[in-house]
């Protein structure tokens, strides 16, 4: 049991849920900021996966291993599984902060729009099969992904509100919390991978040539 990535992603996120509710309070958001901390490390998880899952990738394009692919594939997944629950969280942090919904506000709609693509893509290479066409995939996801952030303006969403904090402790929380996220994301990761490995045959017969008509 020890050595199953279910339980420790069980345990990670029962430790992130007890973590969050025992949050510092800020001065002008109070206990509302509970929400905007747990909002910031499953974005700073889905962001990282997505970074892992280029390199890896890259690094399989490199040394064409079909291991190292299927790595590439499982890293994909958990970003876009961390990026498609952050948005349901984003909303909880509109409504307890903003006092309501502001869904045409430009960072929301990129994250949406990057949800459903991402969907989309993962659906197509699932369908591909070959493990190859992941790490592809993956690498032009990154970079449209980390253009989008770049050109996307805020207005209501401000730049890393808590890594720009003046508060030591909450700076600190919040690390203890992302360090937490990341284990949470790297125990999801291996299920992918795990999930990955228990169809081999599936892979397989995608890569090969189908048999000529006679």
């Amino acid at each position: 049991m020890l050595r199953s990535p279910f339980f420790w992603l069980i345990l990670s996120l029962i430790a992130l849920l007890l973590l969050t509710t025992l949050a510092p309070a800020e001065k002008s958001l109070g206990t509302n900021v509970r929400v905007v901390y747990l909002h910031g490390v499953w974005v700073w998880a889905a962001l990282a996966a997505f970074l892992l899952a280029g390199i890896v990738g890259s690094v399989g394009l490199i040394l064409r291993s079909d291991s190292i692919h299927g790595w590439s594939r499982a890293l994909g997944r958990t970003g876009l599984t961390f990026w498609i629950t952050y948005l349901p969280i984003s909303i909880l942090a509109m409504q307890a902060n903003w006092n309501g919904l502001f869904l045409t506000e430009p960072r929301w709609r990129m994250a949406m729009i990057f949800a459903i693509t991402g969907l989309l893509l993962q659906a197509g290479l699932t369908l591909l099969g070959r493990p190859v066409w992941a790490s592809i995939g993956n690498i032009i996801y990154l970079v449209a992904l980390f253009m989008a952030i770049r050109t996307t303006e805020n207005v209501m969403h401000p730049p890393s509100p808590i890594l720009n904090s003046n508060a030591p402790r909450i700076q600190l929380y919040f690390g203890v919390l992302l360090l937490l996220t990341f284990f949470a994301a790297w125990q999801t990761a291996r299920i992918w991978h795990l999930l990955e490995k228990a169809h081999p045959e599936e892979n397989r017969l995608s890569q090969e040539p189908s048999s000529p008509l006679l």
